[in-house]
């Protein structure tokens, strides 16, 4: 029985736990860095230790810390959660040999699945089906040549330590294979501290499902159906749901006990996650989390399980209080991930202070949350920010649940994907069921091949208006004598995606304008507006946004959607940009990280759209690139520096 538990992470998995011991009445403890004072799971934590300083590796990446954490608070377990120190196996056997329970499969398990390679060979001798490739002990480019000219191509690299879609490279050709070598070297050494890499032929197209498996220590082992996790972007997952919609009863039964036989020939006890890659008729192993996954709310909906209070109960010795002829799924589920990244521009991710968080309520919907409004987002951890779950009789009104949720929901302070997921929600493939793992890559489409909303382009016109009026009120919309004084014609230039948008604001009597866009010409007048809050009524109709002001620009809210514009200026004093035809002459850090690589030497010409600095920020790797054809004239920084976001990276000059 557990009465104290540590739990070794942050954010919604932290605070998910601790709702669970709440229910089953465990004291819960919070551990926090320096940068995580009085977050989320902080406050709602029994009790709150600090681990170290903001950065990681010093604080939740620090077994040592992790250890003193728990002794000095005088719990009996330990709940890793996901991501940090959740597969490391030097913790669970450290958290095991101080005497303390270690809420997982025990240490060696974990380093038996964690090698990729290893839990390849185990999955073949289980009779698992794999993807034909090579795992072999040379690791020499010219082996990882030799082999994929065996096995044809395309392949793909893969971390044997690795996880979570980092130290992943598809190669189509020889002429790639080198450079995804050394990335995914590079990143591999970076996530797990292990650069070994395996190669497995590439499938085209398929399905991503995985299989939730329990085991006690009494030799009980089930499966709780499977869970559809194709929507992926760069390998990481973007919307779950359960029950697939490519799985039948024979199929489900299949890839079940596949699963179960891969679980018992490791001796596996605790809740794992079994991945297949599905193609055609036929599945795949891919790898085994030795972890509860992000996605495990689908399975609660479908099953009614609590799967972090019946990890508690194995991890307590307590045999499985379900069999697999009592599982039910009932229903269908949805979750949907909710991340701090920009997806009009490359997804990078996104940090600042969430000014506005509210998610939505609803029958059949669940918010696993780890932020409040106020709450920083920081560029050192995960950008995820909470997860929506929608549950439904059937798999479409769970889609309608799905899209009604979204719609309700605000947030602001930080770019988000709030939008992407809208868009994604009501994306004709997905409505289908028809989804495979490059599905994103072939239908969505980014901000600079779509036009800005004309209501985004009159709110941000008018919030612009304002500030030109005199300083006789505090709040300028309410200044009469200074809309008096707008007796001229106006224009309001901004850039939005990869073009500059204007309008033309013509007074009329009183507060009335006429606006003329490229697309139409329309009359809009104020009807509020206070407290950064707008409402236009625009032939007849009420437009209401949120004007956020910034130093180079407008960040304007619409309908939870959120639209960053950069105001326009003359050409000749525009000197930053990093699209294609650019005059830029210094590139800067998209978002703040770790200069990982440089490319390029001063005096190197370059190519429009060369690769020039990679950095790595949130696990992942960005590159940086000319936006036009140029000469280098100096790197600013070195490998292995810290930059902050907007800071110049490379100073090119004309060739």
């Amino acid at each position: 029985m557990i009465h104290k538990l540590l739990i070794a992470n942050r954010g919604e998995i932290a605070v998910r736990i601790i709702a669970t011991c709440r229910k089953k009445k465990i004291t819960s403890v919070a551990v926090f860095s320096e940068a995580d004072r009085g977050v989320l799971h902080v406050r709602l934590a029994d009790e709150a230790l600090l681990l170290g300083p903001a950065s990681p590796a010093q604080s939740y990446l620090n077994i040592e810390a992790m250890l003193n954490a728990a002794k000095t608070s005088g719990c009996d377990a330990v709940h890793p959660g996901y991501g940090f120190l959740a597969e490391n196996a030097d913790f669970a056997g450290a958290v095991e040999s101080a005497g303390l329970i270690w809420v997982g499969p025990p240490a060696d398990v974990i380093a038996l699945m964690g090698d990729k390679i290893a839990a390849k060979g185990l999955a073949t001798r289980a009779g698992v089906p794999v993807v034909p490739g090579y795992d072999g002990s040379d690791q020499s480019e010219d082996a990882f040549a030799r082999e994929a000219d065996r096995i044809g191509y395309p392949v793909m690299l893969k971390a044997a330590a690795g996880g979570g879609g980092r130290g992943m490279r598809p190669v189509t050709d020889a002429g790639g294979l080198v450079p995804a070598i050394e990335g995914a070297r590079r990143e591999a050494m970076s996530s797990f501290g292990d650069s070994r890499l395996f190669l497995e032929k590439l499938l085209v197209r398929p399905r991503h499902v995985e299989i939730q498996v329990l085991a006690d220590n009494h030799g009980n082992a089930i499966f709780l159906g499977e869970r559809d996790c194709s929507v992926q972007r760069r390998h990481q997952k973007v919307l779950e749901e359960a029950p697939s919609p490519a799985v039948n009863a024979e199929l489900r039964a299949g890839m079940g006990a596949a699963a179960l036989r891969l679980a018992r020939s490791g001796n596996y006890v605790n809740a794992g996650t079994v991945e297949f890659l599905l193609a055609g008729d036929g599945f795949y192993f891919l790898e085994m989390n030795t972890r509860i996954q992000v996605e495990h709310p689908v399975t609660e909906m479908v099953t009614g399980l609590d799967l972090i209070g019946l990890q508690l109960d194995v991890a307590s010795g307590d045999p499985l209080p379900v069999s697999q002829e009592t599982v039910q799924l009932q229903g269908h589920a949805i979750e949907a991930r909710l991340y701090a990244e920009d997806p009009e521009n490359g997804f990078l991710p996104s940090v600042g202070r969430l000014k506005e968080f509210v998610p939505p309520e609803g029958p059949g919907v669940r918010n696993d949350v780890g932020v409040q409004a106020g709450d920083q987002v920081s560029h050192l951890y995960d950008p995820l920010l909470a997860k929506l779950v929608v549950h439904g009789e059937t798999r479409r009104q769970a889609l309608e649940r799905l899209q009604v949720a979204l719609s309700e929901y605000r947030i602001s302070g930080v770019s988000t994907n709030l939008g992407f997921l809208r868009w994604l929600a009501r994306e004709p493939h997905l409505l289908a069921g028809n989804v495979d793992i490059t599905f994103l890559e072939r239908t969505w489409v980014p901000e600079r091949e779509r036009s800005l909303p004309t209501s985004v382009l009159l709110l941000a016109s008018m919030a612009r208006l304002s500030q030109e009026v005199s300083t006789e009120s505090s709040d300028p919309w309410k200044g009469r004598q200074s809309w008096r004084s707008f007796g001229v014609e106006r224009r309001y230039r901004c850039e939005w995606g990869a073009r500059e948008w204007s309008v033309i604001l013509r007074p009329e009597a009183g507060r009335v304008w006429t606006a003329a866009t490229e697309k139409d010409v329309q009359t809009a007048s104020v009807r509020q507006a206070a407290d950064g809050v707008v409402e236009l009524v625009v032939d007849g109709t009420l437009i209401e946004g949120r004007i956020e002001y910034a130093s180079s620009g407008l960040e304007v809210s619409v309908d939870g959607e959120q639209y960053r514009l950069v105001d326009a200026v003359p050409e000749s004093t525009h000197v930053a940009g990093v699209r294609a035809g650019s005059g830029r002459s210094a590139l800067e850090a998209p978002m703040p990280g770790t200069l990982v690589k440089i490319l390029v030497t001063p005096g190197q010409e370059v190519s429009a759209s060369e690769p020039l600095v990679i950095l790595e920020a949130m696990k992942m790797e960005h590159v940086v690139v000319a936006p036009r054809a140029a000469v280098v004239e100096a790197v600013l920084f070195r490998e292995g520096d810290m930059v902050p976001g907007g800071e110049p990276l490379v100073r090119l000059k004309s060739q």
